[in-house]
């Protein structure tokens, strides 16, 4: 399972409720958010960050960091193709790749292993994480096969959300349900001071 499975951080977002900073390196408890990120991914070998501008400012981490393969702000679809193709040329092996929105420092540590059990049982293309009666589509599973039909999607018919592309293949759902929420994301100044507050109940 373990080198069948790339695990993909998208640090694209332009976080402009928070002056266009870096989301990925905002400190909660005195760890990045890519930090908690990569504990809770330590057991995968294979790990990507897709992010733009200047990539040297990632090189602490020790990722492969690759760029959007099209210029212009295409969102977290683009980032994923990316990753696929890259993927796809430097892993034989891989089959999935685990797409993660890298503002968000307490995903379960068992993420990638329950979405793929779901999917060496199920009939599924994509298999997207959901908790406390939402979905989370930048959290998914997704065969990487699917490469080309995502490129056609937003490049020939413009697709940009998530859901607008998932909505056209066998999407399945494994639900993450906890209190606090798994996939609490930072946007606002208040949700670092609450990120805070969860850190230190996990101590």
């Amino acid at each position: 399972m373990i080198d069948q499975i790339i695990i993909g951080f998208l640090a694209g977002g332009l976080a402009r409720r928070l002056g266009g900073i870096d989301k990925c390196f905002i400190p909660i408890a005195n760890k990045t958010i890519l930090d908690w990120q990569l504990e809770k991914t330590s057991q995968f070998p294979n790990r990507i960050l897709n992010a733009n501008g200047d990539l040297k400012r990632f090189s602490q981490f020790k990722l492969t960091v690759i760029p959007d393969i099209y210029d212009g702000y295409f969102g977290p679809l683009c980032g994923i193709l990316s990753i696929m193709k890259y993927s796809q040329k430097h892993y034989s092996s891989a089959k999935w790749l685990l797409s993660c929105a890298t503002d968000v420092p307490f995903i379960p540590s068992n993420l990638a292993e329950r979405l793929f059990e779901h999917a060496a049982t199920a009939d599924t293309n994509i298999v997207m994480a959901t908790s406390n009666g939402r979905r989370h589509p930048v959290f998914s599973l997704w065969q990487l096969e699917l490469s080309e039909r995502l490129e056609k999607a937003l490049t020939n018919n413009e697709i940009r959300k998530i859901e607008s592309f998932t909505a056209d293949f066998n999407t399945t759902y494994v639900d993450f349900s906890e209190n606090p929420d798994p996939f609490f994301n930072v946007n606002t100044k208040q949700d670092i001071s609450y990120a805070n507050e969860i850190a230190h109940t996990l101590k």
